[in-house]
């Protein structure tokens, strides 16, 4: 069975500016897309998510995969801060698959994490159908529109954990603010795993004693990944008309 993404778009960045380019707006440095496939980021002036992303380099062109939803709004923010420097953007017909074990011949591996298995950008090709909402709750692998918001900070949705930021690439946009929560604060809210009585609807506020502390997002499998205050991750925990149990901030198995 054909298991490949067409909730993605791949565009395809070029021109003697291209790298540069991206090293100064991304939070993740641009060599590791020449290395592999990299994770990263846009973010805004405040330091606030704007966009995720895969990259990697071929034929000296940078090529960018992000969620189809978010390709417009994407490729316009990056033409907008593009000016007068040689880059062009354009947007591809390759399609996404992904899969777990081994992959076929010019797939790379997702850096997210290990178990995230690979990606092959291309024609659609043959893979396991996975159920990959359950597989990245599992692994605490946050997902635009579900868990990053236009509110979220990244390090309180693990992005150092998955290899998504660089601390000592330099400057990018919204590097002051990320670089402040890295060395100046101990997160007090972020991502955490949780196993969930009901489904229930997107983003329902998560109570306790009758106070919110956060609200659930991703749901598969009778587990969650959920968003709240960490101190406030014990005890009997309320979603709308169901029950969270087995809170686990640190994603341990």
């Amino acid at each position: 069975m054909k298991e490949y993404y067409n909730d993605r778009t791949v565009f395809c960045l070029s021109g003697v500016d291209a790298k540069d380019f991206l090293q100064d707006l991304i939070t993740n440095h641009i060599v590791r897309a020449e290395e592999g496939l990299s994770y990263a980021a846009l973010l805004g002036p405040q330091g606030k998510f704007l966009f995720d992303f895969f990259l990697f380099a071929k034929d000296d062109n940078i090529f960018l995969d992000c969620a189809a939803d978010q390709a417009d709004a994407l490729s316009q923010r990056l033409m907008m801060y593009r000016l007068r420097r040689s880059v062009d953007i354009s947007q591809t017909d390759l399609f996404v698959t992904c899969g777990l074990g081994t992959g076929p011949d010019g797939a790379l591996a997702d850096p997210r994490h290990p178990e995230m298995g690979w990606r092959y950008y291309g024609a659609a090709i043959d893979a396991e159908t996975v159920d990959w909402a359950a597989q990245r709750i599992r692994l605490g692998i946050p997902e635009t529109g579900y868990e990053l918001l236009a509110d979220s900070y990244i390090l309180e949705m693990r992005f150092e954990a998955l290899n998504g930021v660089d601390f000592r690439k330099g400057c990018y946009i919204g590097q002051e603010i990320t670089a402040r929560m890295k060395h100046k604060t101990q997160l007090r809210k972020g991502l955490a795993r949780a196993a969930l009585s009901k489904e229930v609807p997107l983003h329902t506020p998560i109570t306790k004693e009758g106070k919110e502390i956060g609200f659930v997002c991703s749901q598969a499998a009778g587990l969650a990944l959920i968003y709240l205050r960490f101190e406030k991750a014990t005890g009997t925990l309320i979603a709308g008309d169901a029950v969270l149990s087995d809170v686990n901030t640190t994603f341990s198995t």
